[in-house]
């Protein structure tokens, strides 16, 4: 398995990113902000070096891309602003006229403007290539080179309809309430090589509920968190369809379920064992000790991101595990044998003997039976329901939640945090047998879900056992208790990548090491 676990480490890490300005526009926004590297560094969680190469040469990846981006375009936007505002300010008399050589020197950085009668147009003494057609526009908008009359855009060479020209933004004030999602194309989207794009449709849905309810209840917040959590299920299901627009996968949204996936009475349950951690480590070290409880945030806005079956299950049996498809397992599930440090993987179970299994659990089995890990032996497969899978098919829903979410803890929105969470905590518990959610008839994808958030807290203990903290307890999808120099490994903040303190107390001292005092 360590080869296909490697291929799986590769593809893990390939996905969209966000775009970035050119290195030169990096440094110089920073400036232009008057913001030393120290600081910069010191927000993103990197040191100054990093940073010094991110403006000479390199890019970063990976999460740490997106708050860069986000950094970028929130001084990018701020700037813009302030130079509007003196601008306006200014005697018609005492504003430059950009001419000549000057004009063809502008850098991305010039300003946005707010509309298309007063945007500032620098005539260029060079035309430049039109960044909609490709054509030579002689005017700059917004920092960049197009036709000011849609007219002009004539057809790429191909054959290929030209793009609408991209009205300059209007709604760059907005951009520190939504993030600018990474353009897909067609027509009238901005070029690829621009970096600051709007608001996503997805995004806007969220922002437009919220702006809706409020207006609705007349500014009154409690009132109008009220309204937003009874229509989280709906407008869940309303966002899930707009970032599906396009897809390349047809999904069944009620097919046929087999018989261990439906509930034997209303109030019973089905057969699926999601391993749900409760486990709390027998005994601790010799004396006294200050134990950390973490929060895991956004356990299962995370979990939306594990391999979904796409269309209606089929039953097979044998051993093998086939990886490019995903359902549920009947297995035997291997000995543990380091419940003194460490949870069983499939938690705690009273009977001994096969179980059904969730995708997400039966490869956390198998990659910790691997070379890499060792830590048991691999679990055997008797049957299994599954249909082909992707890992991506709710990334752009969990992407547009995840945006919305990061906004409106930068902005100390609340109203909007709670509803966020309310969109995306029901949607998975409603997906399966319920009354609240007859769109979506998926309990195959609840409990894969809920089993993907259970196992990425059991890799966050793993983390924390390898980097040499004591793990104290594993509960539920977010609750992970530790003691050690925990900052060292887990990034301490409110993003979805980081951890949050829960609580600290002392454990130990009593009863061989094994009480605890709060």
């Amino acid at each position: 398995m360590s080869d296909f676990d490697a291929i799986d480490s590769l593809l893990d890490a390939v996905g969209p990113q966000a775009e970035l300005p050119p290195c030169q526009v990096r440094r110089e926004l920073r400036e232009r902000a008057r913001l030393s590297k120290a600081q910069v560094a010191r927000a993103l969680g990197v040191s100054p070096s990093t940073l010094s190469g991110w403006e000479s040469g390199r890019d970063p990846a990976g999460e740490v891309r997106t708050k860069y981006a986000y950094l970028l375009d929130g001084l990018n936007a701020k700037l813009a602003t302030e130079t509007e505002t003196k601008t306006m300010a200014e005697p018609a008399a005492e504003r430059p006229v950009a001419s000549g050589t000057a004009a063809a020197a502008v850098t991305s950085t010039s300003s946005p403007e707010v509309g298309q009668d007063e945007d500032e147009v620098e005539l260029l003494a060079v035309p430049e290539p039109c960044v909609l057609c490709g054509r030579p526009a002689e005017q700059r908008v917004a920092g960049f080179a197009q036709h000011l009359d849609p007219s002009d855009c004539q057809e790429t060479p191909g054959g290929t309809p030209k793009p609408e020209p991209a009205a300059p933004s209007a709604r760059v004030h907005e951009s520190r309430t939504a993030r600018p999602s990474r353009p897909v194309g067609g027509k009238g989207a901005a070029p690829r090589g621009r970096a600051f794009q709007e608001p996503s449709g997805p995004a806007d849905l969220i922002h437009e509920a919220v702006h809706a309810a409020l207006a609705e209840h007349g500014g009154d917040v409690e009132a109008a968190s009220a309204a937003l959590l009874k229509q989280a299920i709906p407008d869940a299901m309303r966002l899930l369809d707009e970032t599906r627009k396009g897809a390349r996968y047809d999904v069944i949204a009620h097919p046929w379920i087999p018989d261990i996936l439906k509930k034997p009475t209303s109030k019973g349950a089905d057969q699926i064992w999601e391993a749900r951690p409760k486990w709390t480590r027998p005994e601790l070290p010799p004396g006294k000790h200050d134990v950390t409880a973490l929060d895991i945030n956004g356990a299962y806005l995370s979990a939306l991101k594990t391999h979904l079956p796409l269309g209606q299950l089929e039953h097979s049996s044998g051993f093998a595990h086939d990886r490019r498809r995903a359902g549920v397992h009947l297995i035997t599930p291997p000995d543990w044998e380091h419940d003194a440090v460490l949870p069983n993987p499939i938690g705690q179970r009273d009977e001994p003997g096969p179980l059904w299994v969730t995708e997400p659990t039966l490869r956390l089995l198998l990659r910790l039976s691997g070379p890499k890990h060792g830590l048991c032996e691999p679990p055997q497969i008797h049957e299994s329901y599954t249909s082909g899978a992707t890992e991506n098919l709710l990334e752009k829903f969990r992407i547009a939640l995840k945006d919305a979410r990061d906004t409106a803890i930068a902005d100390g929105d609340g109203l909007t945090l709670e509803y966020v969470k309310a969109m995306y905590s029901k949607f998975v518990s409603t997906m399966g047998e319920s009354n609240y959610n007859r769109e979506l008839y998926r309990p195959d994808w609840m409990h894969i879900i809920r089993s993907q958030a259970f196992a990425n807290l059991w890799m966050k203990a793993l983390k924390a056992h390898d980097a040499g903290l004591t793990v104290v307890r594993a509960m539920g999808t977010d609750e992970l208790h530790v003691i050690g120099d925990w900052r060292r490994v887990f990034p301490e903040g409110r993003s979805v990548t980081e951890v949050k303190v829960k609580d600290t107390y002392t454990a130990g001292g009593t009863e061989a090491g094994t009480g605890q005092e709060q």
